[in-house]
């Protein structure tokens, strides 16, 4: 195999993917090569379909009537307490937008490595180009390229780490960011609303929402049955919204009934995710759940990712309607900071970081 450049994120060294697909290689390096029991059934993915994940079309919550109101409601819950992921259609966004922020995505990852390593992630965060969540030499390896960066409140933003190639692409990321905040306080409302709250509720509680954007690149894998392109986890965020590029492969899995399910994603719709922040607020009630990423043999995929969580002052812990005798208190109150910075130092492992905010560590997640 030719040499392939390395980054190196946290003082450790490691492949850039991209680099490495150019060799053409037949097999992969040992550090992409997973335990047996977490690698991929890649003839064996159960493909699910727009009637097995959850669609909910939000425009009949904020503007339907009570016939249209109340049952997408209901299944808004149902959605969140079953699957902890939903599809959504009539959000309300630019679709030219959408495209704009794909193109961008896509032009900066095919730039040369020595333009994308300007930006390369700073030692200590997961902001930069590269890949987070990696702390040890002897630790598998994702088969994936990432752009993370912090956008609100603009103290988290590390200028330098923004890219001025292609051209307009941080104005782009800019108009994105505002239309993809605009739509996670909707769906905040939504989910609410769907849990007998205020709407308001979570909005008031969050102060300035933290949000960062992260742009993931998975090139074609030569052999995807011994690879994963994201290590399962859950989101440490209130919410995330994912957006898909069109013609990519099929990547998301979501860990439902203890089976890895393949999401596929419906055209212009934007997939809801559940974080961690959600489950320690209603004590359970509404989970975060695992997720993952594959890759594929012959297509790529380009996924980008908002998180959305409260800001880095607020402390948080279950809200008193959904304590009772029969659901005790499950998370103790902490800063939402201190999570954080548990969570980003730390790799990705299922669920874990949860463990931060159990009243009980040994609670299985």
């Amino acid at each position: 195999m030719a040499p392939v450049p390395f980054l190196s994120t946290n003082g450790v060294k490691i492949y850039d993917v991209q680099e490495l697909r150019k060799t053409r290689p037949a097999t992969v390096p040992d550090r992409y090569v997973r335990d047996i029991h977490e690698r991929p059934e890649v003839s064996l993915f159960s493909y699910s379909t727009a009637g097995d994940v959850p669609v909910i079309d939000l425009s009949k919550i904020l503007n339907g009537d009570y016939h249209e109101l109340y049952p997408e409601i209901q299944k808004l819950a149902s959605s969140c307490e079953e699957w902890g992921f939903f599809q959504v259609i009539n959000h309300g966004a630019d679709l030219n937008l959408l495209e704009s922020i794909e193109k961008m995505a896509m032009d900066f990852f095919m730039l040369p490595l020595k333009e994308k390593q300007k930006y390369k992630m700073a030692q200590g965060t997961v902001q930069g180009y590269g890949q987070a969540f990696v702390f040890s030499e002897d630790q598998k390896l994702d088969w994936c390229n990432m752009l993370a960066l912090g956008v609100e409140p603009h103290f988290i933003r590390n200028p330098s780490l923004w890219p001025t190639k292609p051209t307009k692409f941080s104005e782009t990321i800019e108009t994105y960011s505002k239309e993809i905040r605009h739509i996670s306080k909707k769906v905040l409302r939504c989910i609410a609303q769907s849990l007998g709250l205020k709407g308001e509720t979570f909005e008031e509680m969050f102060e300035e929402a933290v949000q960062a954007i992260r742009m993931n690149y998975y090139p074609p894998c030569p052999r995807p049955d011994l690879v994963l392109g994201l290590s399962p986890h859950s989101d440490g965020s209130a919410l995330t919204i994912l957006q898909q590029r069109k013609g990519s492969s099929v990547g998301l899995q979501l860990l439902k009934d203890n089976k890895w399910v393949s999401v596929q994603p419906l055209p212009n719709a934007l997939l809801v995710n559940i974080g961690d922040t959600i489950e320690v607020l209603t004590n359970g009630k509404y989970k975060s759940v695992q997720h993952r990423a594959v890759t594929n043999k012959k297509k790529d995929r380009l996924s980008i990712v908002t998180f959305y969580a409260p800001s880095y002052e607020v402390e948080l812990g279950p809200l008193p309607e959904f304590v009772n005798e029969s659901n005790p208190v499950k998370y103790r109150r902490y800063n939402h900071g201190e999570y954080s910075k548990h969570y980003v130092t730390n790799k990705l492992q299922g669920k874990k970081s949860l463990d931060f905010a159990k009243v009980d560590a040994k609670m299985v997640a």
